[in-house]
């Protein structure tokens, strides 16, 4: 019986060192081998082989991009406290063997990894606001991101790593500080609206004006044409006036007909006019036969002035 167990005996570990010496290797992953505690080879994703008890696995480095979530407090040039909250975006810098080793022998283990490069950044960041103002902060998150990525691309290089991106999710001050801006805001806003109501009301007022102005040149310009057009008419009543007593006086010769008789027909129907026209505004007349007289002589007169001035004509 004993003779038959060792053989069994040895077969089984002959099977369980044969499972040994392969090791699978997952996608994303390199994995580090150490002979006796110093580095050895590198192993690829997917079947791989090693000489068991003697090769062993010393890391397993993810080529996957990684986060990690950021939050702390930085204080600017005129000693506000500012909170950040960030996240960064981080991988392995590429798959070389002697970039791996970097990333596998760099750091004593992960933690201490993720401690440096955590510390690095929120000094970079503290540096860099430390020299700005607080109403600048705000303003300026494309800014920080670069000079933080400017600063430490060539460190983490040397760590075998690379910065993918830094995203600056929040930036809060204090509660006080907080509420002084809201204050300046507020104040900035309501100077804004004051301005733009003011400009409004003399946008307002001066096109009131230059309405009132263009309104008084059009009045003026009608009523510059409407003198000029009763003068016209005036001047043309007036022609028509000397013409018709220049005929008037040149039928009364013609015909051997009194003038006198003719101005009392006119002198008639002026009066009638008057009556039917006056639209009962009062006229004052004298009626009495010497007031007639006097005027059948001047319109006789004026009627022998007209019949000069023809005949000179």
């Amino acid at each position: 019986m004993e003779d038959q167990a060792l053989p069994i005996l040895f077969g089984v570990l002959g099977v369980l060192i044969l499972f040994t010496c392969f090791i699978t290797v997952r996608q994303g992953t390199i994995t580090v081998i150490t002979v006796f505690g110093k580095y050895n080879r590198i192993m690829r994703p997917g079947l791989n082989m090693r000489i068991p008890l003697i090769q062993k696995v010393f890391a397993k480095i993810s080529t996957q991009n990684r986060s990690l979530e950021l939050q702390f407090q930085a204080t600017t040039a005129d000693q506000a406290n500012v909170d950040f909250k960030a996240m960064l975006l981080f991988s392995v810098l590429n798959q070389e063997e002697e970039t791996i080793k970097s990333v596998a022998f760099k750091f004593m283990d992960e933690e201490s990894f993720m401690q440096a490069l955590i510390r690095t950044i929120e000094g970079s960041i503290r540096s860099f606001v430390a020299t700005k103002k607080q109403a600048e902060i705000l303003g300026l998150r494309t800014e920080i991101v670069k000079e933080v990525k400017e600063q430490l691309d060539h460190t983490l290089e040397g760590w075998g790593y690379h910065l993918l991106d830094l995203q600056l999710n929040d930036i809060t001050f204090d509660e006080v500080i907080m509420k002084s801006m809201a204050k300046v805001v507020a104040s900035s806003n309501l100077r804004a609206a004051a301005e733009n109501e003011g400009q409004a009301l003399l946008i307002t007022k001066t096109k009131a004006a230059e309405a009132d102005g263009n309104a008084i040149k059009i009045a003026a310009e009608a009523e510059r044409v409407a003198s000029q057009l009763r003068g016209q008419g005036v001047a043309l009543f007036r022609e028509e006036v000397a013409k018709g007593m220049s005929n008037a006086a040149k039928e009364m010769q013609s015909a051997n007909l009194d003038a006198s008789f003719i101005l009392f027909s006119m002198w008639t129907e002026s009066v009638k006019h008057f009556a039917e026209h006056g639209d009962g505004n009062v006229i004052f007349l004298d009626g009495s036969s010497d007031s007639m007289q006097r005027s059948m002589h001047q319109l006789m007169a004026l009627t022998k002035g007209a019949s000069i001035t023809t005949e000179k004509k």
